[in-house]
């Protein structure tokens, strides 16, 4: 049975950290990222002619495995697996395995690099059959890898990796998916640390281009390689060197150009210009643009970018927002770069995305192509979209795809996205601030003072609420009732604002409708569903079929349509890939296993039994319901049995209760106290309310027992019942029971929200002005005369 997806990544990161120690992080992810490297290439490309890879006689994987154990493991590893390898595939700067400060020394090295390799021994990472077709499970897993490596690296050492979410940005705002690529399409990314960017718009163009990047760090250059090939682009091309100083791709003694440049360079680097003398650039980067401030090197990269850009090529830039704004010498070239027409679109995104920096960042994204008839620059400010994830924030799926559809179709959102036109920019002195341009602050929720002084709710907050009166217009009559001029009542008790809207006729009517919406998606998609057979591509399914759900509630009322799309997101990273991975491997099969756990001496305990594509509860809801209606009957029955014995317990367990004499209740104990007292005729109560004890005990030992058979016998016939399903079971089963009975209960709280967002606020502003302020001054002077009259009693006076 294959790995699930996400049980692959976890226990591979787990597995790893646990045998950090003390080690950095950013140092440790060399050595475990060398032997995925190490383990892929030997799976794929060992004993094949013509492989993109050489791995020399005695350098795979499997000799790898032999060095377990022995004294000199790590001085085995350097000489005959790293070296070969470096050498035939032109790698350098690879992780020293016999580096006793970062790995220890003698049993301590030897023990932790044979528990690595053993990790790497799981048969479930058998990389002979991986794809790389947009389904790579391995390519996946290092991206997985470098983001925890990233996370706990710190934060000077972040920056061999950009966030994928950003990466995928870029990668379809850039625009390639769009274009005719071939071949010679050239992409590059100037500071590519680990690759991750590069190959994420690689992956975005759909056909294969030709990619290239140059990295200054050489042990991330390395990392940037192998990354490479472990996506299936052994043929990129990674230059090691300062890009600013000395950049690698050239055509004679000028800079190579691109069709696509994207970079997430270092922010505000400090010693960009060491080495280089800016003012006499042998590649004229700055000329017409100006230099860079020597301890801001921003825009340095950024004009290095346009430099080596076709004349109709694009880029895309993550900088840090003070680029937009800051002035002399930055605000030059800002004026220079708006004025040449070279800046399409500017996204801010949310602060604490990026590894080693908190501060918020934008996207540049520059279009040599269209500079000349350029009249403005599209602005977002995607700020406020993202999720915490651990110290840092994620941009979520509904966060990506709302930024790439709003610069794909230049939407004029509210508060989030314009069109602003070059007039306006220079009015601002050419200050891209993106506040200046896009308010994209709450409005204040302003107070009455009228409604607070004579009561009644303004009518201009009613009105505010009006997206829920074009859909259920009678609502608003029913809620509300005129007061004066201006301003009305509440025509329903406070406590019945929910019912009043969960029961009125036009919401019930609505409510009917959205569940009629997702039906029809529903029929529509059950039958794709049910048709996919092994072999097909996880990633594009949930491509169309998120998509389809995105459109089909587009142009919904109420309902955003990215929160539905994010709610299927979310349950295909939960539950549905690792289902569809197993499909598209082990085709519909619903198989069982035992749940083995071992304690801290390695002894074993069967924890009973699970599947994964079909849990239990899908099996027993479809075939079972009667055995676990009856099952639920028995636990009613239970709880109320002990609830009843408690009640009897509190009752009569004070000093001179019933249970005072004992040490502790139990039925020994009890029926001990029976014995003693049962011919006390003054202790008949006592005997009597002890005897009911016993009843109840002896009732809930019964249903404990029944509950447990019962469960025992719906345990055994559901395990029993797996080996007896056909294939259309099995889909019916997951597609219909599961898949779309968890999407339909998400997008069912989405109706829920609606609802309770128009209760909230109706009773929020009923509250507010329920009691005018000279009611409120009059009850606070009745209750002053009181309290003084109280005081005068008390003997307390005072003028």
């Amino acid at each position: 049975m294959a790995i699930k997806k996400s049980e692959l990544y976890s226990s591979l990161w787990s597995s790893c950290d646990e045998l950090r120690g003390g080690m950095d992080a950013s140092q440790y992810k060399d050595y475990v990222l060398v032997l995925l490297f190490i383990k892929y290439i030997s799976d794929k490309y060992a004993g094949q002619p013509y492989s993109p890879i050489v791995i020399p006689k005695g350098a795979s994987f499997k000799d790898m495995v032999a060095f377990k154990g022995k004294p000199d493991i790590g001085d085995q590893i350097n000489k005959k697996i790293i070296t070969p390898l470096a050498d035939a595939n032109k790698l350098s700067d690879m992780p020293d395995f016999a580096d006793a400060n970062k790995l220890g020394s003698g049993k301590e090295m030897v023990d932790r690099l044979t528990n690595l390799i053993a990790i790497f021994e799981n048969k479930a990472l058998d990389f002979s059959k991986n794809r790389a077709d947009g389904d790579d499970i391995l390519g996946d897993a290092y991206e997985y890898l470098m983001r925890h490596f990233a996370t706990e690296s710190g934060k000077s050492k972040g920056q061999f990796y950009t966030p994928a979410e950003v990466s995928v940005v870029i990668a379809q705002i850039i625009g390639i998916h769009a274009a005719k690529t071939s071949a010679a399409t050239a992409v590059y990314d100037p500071t590519c640390g680990s690759g991750s960017l590069l190959l994420k718009v690689g992956h975005e163009a759909g056909t294969a281009v030709t990619l290239y990047g140059q990295e200054k760090d050489s042990a991330t250059s390395s990392l940037a390689r192998m990354n490479m090939i472990l996506h299936n682009n052994p043929t990129a091309s990674i230059a090691q060197g300062n890009t600013l100083v000395d950049p690698k791709f050239r055509d004679g003694d000028r800079l190579k150009t691109f069709d696509y440049v994207v970079a997430n360079p270092p922010f505000s680097d400090k010693r960009w210009s060491t080495g280089l003398d800016p003012a006499n650039d042998d590649f004229k980067r700055f000329v017409s643009f100006g230099v860079p401030p020597a301890k801001q090197g921003d825009y340095a990269y950024l004009l290095h970018i346009v430099r080596s850009l076709k004349s109709t090529g694009r880029g895309a830039c993550i900088l840090p927002h003070g680029v937009l704004f800051r002035g002399n010498a930055e605000a030059e070239i800002r004026r220079n770069l708006v004025r040449k027409g070279y800046i399409k679109a500017i996204i801010g995104l949310p602060a604490n995305l990026f590894y080693g920096t908190g501060i918020p960042a934008c996207i540049v994204l520059v279009d040599k192509a269209q500079a000349s008839t350029r009249k403005g620059i599209f602005m977002v400010d995607a700020s406020q979209g993202f999720m915490k994830d651990g110290p840092k924030n994620r941009l979520r799926a509904q966060d990506i795809h709302k930024i790439v559809d709003t610069v794909e179709r230049k939407l004029d959102v509210p508060k989030y996205s314009r069109m602003v036109s070059f007039a306006e920019i220079e009015k601002n002195e050419f200050n891209l601030n993106l506040p200046r341009y896009i308010d994209s602050q709450q409005e204040e929720d302003l107070q009455d003072i009228e409604a607070h002084l004579r009561g009644g709710i303004p009518a201009r907050d009613i009105d505010a609420l009006d997206r829920y009166w074009k859909v259920c217009p009678d609502l608003r009559k029913a809620l509300f009732k005129p007061n004066r001029a201006g301003y009305l009542d509440l025509s329903v008790d406070k406590a019945a604002i929910k019912s009043s809207i969960y029961e009125h006729r036009q919401f019930v009517a609505f409510i009917g409708r959205m569940n009629a919406h997702f039906d029809s998606w529903r029929q529509k998609n059950v039958a794709t569903l049910k048709k996919l057979e092994v072999g097909f591509h996880p990633k594009e399914l949930i491509e169309e079929l998120a998509e389809s759900l995105l459109n089909h509630y587009a142009d919904m009322p109420l309902i955003d349509a990215y929160a539905v799309y994010q709610h299927l997101m979310d349950y295909w990273a939960e539950v549905m890939q690792d289902d569809c991975y197993l499909i598209a491997t082990d085709r519909w099969k619903a198989e069982t296993y035992r749940i083995i756990e071992r304690d801290k001496k390695g002894k074993e305990k069967d924890k009973g039994w699970a599947c994964d594509l079909v849990p239990k509860e899908r099996i027993v809801a479809r075939y079972f319901a009667r055995e676990q209606a009856a099952i639920d009957g028995l636990t009613a029955q239970l709880e109320s049995a002990e609830a009843q014995r408690m009640e009897l317990e509190e009752e009569h367990g004070g000093e001179d209760g019933a249970f005072a004499e004992l040490d502790k209740i139990n039925k020994a104990n009890v029926s001990v106290r029976v014995k003693e007292i049962k011919n006390d005729k003054d202790a008949k109560q006592e005997v009597a309310i002890l005897n009911r004890w016993l009843k109840l005990a002896e009732s809930e030992a019964d249903l404990k027992k029944r509950l447990k058979e019962a469960e025992a016998d719906l345990d055994a016939k559901a395990l029993a019942k797996y080996p007896r399903l056909a294939a259309t079971d099995v889909k019916a089963l997951v597609v219909e029971d599961k898949w779309m009975a968890a999407l339909d209960a998400a997008i069912h709280g989405e109706m829920d929200r609606i609802s309770q967002t128009l209760t909230q606020r109706v009773k929020q502003l009923a509250e507010r002005y329920e009691t005018p302020a000279p009611r409120l001054t009059a009850a606070v002077s009745e209750l002053e005369a009181k309290v003084n009259r109280h005081l005068e009693r008390m003997g307390f006076t005072w003028k």
